[in-house]
């Protein structure tokens, strides 16, 4: 089982930058695929981006596929997500996700019921 805290949110003005971070707790951080999804009210928690075990690639939703960079730091069993050129529709609640996944998987899981352990979230505002 594994724990997941996020950390780095806060408001910040359109154009700006912020980064995010994940720690998780708990043994085998290498063996899980890792994820950012966010959510606003009244909508579906929606899919950021994505790593794959098999080779660590990320993949990203596309509206923030040039604007945002996923990361981890698997001695620190910590991901990244560095938000650069915000603007006020990526304001939401973000959150980390973790899902164990087998050696070698070549799968992106961009699906909210693919993952099993979930963050608390942490709100990120863009706004002048």
């Amino acid at each position: 089982q594994v724990q997941l805290v996020e950390s780095g949110g806060g408001l910040v003005q359109p154009g700006g930058s912020l980064r995010l971070s994940c720690a998780a707790s708990g043994r085998a951080f290498d063996t899980y695929s890792m994820a950012w999804f966010r959510q606003t009210a009244g909508k579906e928690r929606e899919f950021v981006a994505c790593d794959r075990r098999s080779d660590g690639a990320p993949k990203y939703q596309d509206s923030v596929s040039w604007r945002f960079t996923f990361s981890r730091d698997n001695a620190k069993n910590t991901v990244y997500l560095q938000m650069n050129s915000l603007e006020p529709e990526d304001t939401a609640v973000y959150y980390c996700a973790a899902k164990s996944v087998y050696s070698g998987n070549f799968f992106w899981y961009t699906e909210v019921e693919d993952y099993d352990y979930w963050g608390q979230g942490i709100q990120v505002t863009v706004s002048s």
